[in-house]
């Protein structure tokens, strides 16, 4: 019995280590899996300020709250020039979005996350027109529904170059033509954004699939890491 009892818990350990072990070489965590140290709640963003932001089985959960509320969740420092990797869990006829250099208020280059939408990868600005809009042409090649899947994000240059990796695969790799943050801006935060919902209201009793957000749904990500660049031109 003690033999099966350490077999057992040697199984556990190794399963760990290989969710750790999806962190790349050379990327150090900026979420510990614990709490939400080193983050936090965007209280000028439109999407809303009372998101429910918490840690669920290891990964940050976020929700609207209360319905029709959404909000931005930040983290406590600034990057320049980046690769982000991380893997997020979406539920369906939700929307949100993968906020880079963002303000405070959430003005950012955002990372679509929406598969009722079919938008999800898509490189959009968020309270900002982005010169270079590109899509994830190929993201049905790869993409796992209801399922963990993988973003690793490079973002380098005063004039930023983003390319987009999801499960592995590039996606795209863009040069935009300027810089198009109004006051320049080449930092900023790492952001992760729940929508907010425009046409639901509770008292309607019934929801149609229409809106931001459907009812309970919610947005997942685990393994967030980063690995800071030092010069504006890839490596």
């Amino acid at each position: 019995m003690q033999f099966k009892r350490t077999v057992v818990l040697f199984f556990l350990v190794c399963i760990g280590s290989v969710v750790q072990a999806q962190i790349p070489a050379g990327f150090k965590p900026i979420f510990n899996g614990k709490n939400l140290k080193g983050w936090h709640s965007s209280r000028t963003s439109h999407q809303g300020t009372t998101p429910d932001v918490r840690v669920e089985d290891g990964a940050i959960v976020l929700r609207q709250q209360p319905y029709g509320q959404g909000g931005v969740l930040l983290t406590d420092k600034k990057y320049k020039n980046f690769e982000l990797y991380l893997e997020a869990k979406i539920d369906s006829f939700s929307n949100g979005g993968i906020f880079i250099r963002s303000s405070e208020s959430g003005i950012a280059y955002q990372i679509e996350l929406d598969e009722a939408a079919g938008s999800t990868g898509n490189l959009y600005g968020e309270r900002m027109p982005v010169s270079t809009v590109m899509q994830a042409t190929d993201l049905e090649k790869v993409w796992k529904p209801n399922d963990w899947n993988s973003f690793r994000i490079r973002m380098v240059g005063e004039v930023p170059c983003i390319t987009l990796w999801v499960n592995g695969v590039q996606m795209y790799d863009v040069v935009q033509p300027k810089n198009d943050f109004v006051a320049g801006a080449t930092q900023g935060m790492i952001g992760l954004q729940s929508h907010w919902t425009a046409l639901y209201s509770p008292a309607a009793g019934e929801w149609n699939g229409l809106n931001s957000w459907a009812p309970g749904a919610a947005h997942r990500f685990r393994n967030i890491a980063i690995k800071e660049l030092e010069k504006d031109v890839v490596q």
